[in-house]
C-alpha cells in the first residue's frame, strides 16, 4: 500500500493512496521527495514491513562549455524486473513470499545500478 506519512508512521490501512496486490506489480516514482509504502496484511507493518523512499534531487551538473543550442536531459531510469518465482542461492530473504520483499528487492537492484552508474 502507498499512503501518507502519518498513515505510515501509525501503520494505519484505512484509507491507502494505492493498493498493489497483484504480486507482479511496478511502481514508477516520477517526483522527489519521501514515498511511503507498507504491507496492508494485518501484523505486517507493525513487524517492520514497511519501507520509506527518499528520492532526492538530481544534482545539475553541466558542461562548462557546452555546444549552443544543445538540451541536457536526465539520465534514464534504469527498469527493474523482479522474478515472482525464482529464487536466488546468492539472496535468501526471510520474507520472501508478498510484495513488500519483491519491493525491498527492486529497491536494492535500484540502487546497485544507480551506485554503478555514479
Amino acid at each position: 500500500m502507498r499512503v501518507t506519512h502519518s498513515m505510515y508512521r501509525a501503520c494505519n490501512t484505512s484509507s491507502p493512496l494505492a493498493t498493489y496486490s497483484t504480486g507482479n506489480d511496478s511502481i514508477k516514482i516520477t517526483t522527489k521527495g519521501h514515498h511511503f509504502f507498507f504491507c496492508g496484511v494485518p501484523g505486517h507493518c507493525q513487524a517492520g514491513q514497511k519501507v520509506d523512499i527518499n528520492v532526492l534531487r538530481l544534482p545539475e551538473t553541466a558542461p562548462a562549455s557546452a555546444p549552443s543550442g544543445s538540451t541536457l536531459s536526465p539520465p534514464p531510469v534504469p527498469s527493474v524486473s523482479v522474478p515472482v518465482s525464482s529464487p536466488s542461492n546468492a539472496l535468501t530473504l526471510k520474507a520472501s513470499k508478498g510484495n513488500f520483499a519483491k519491493l525491498g528487492l527492486a529497491i536494492t537492484v535500484l540502487q546497485f545500478l544507480y551506485q554503478v552508474s555514479h
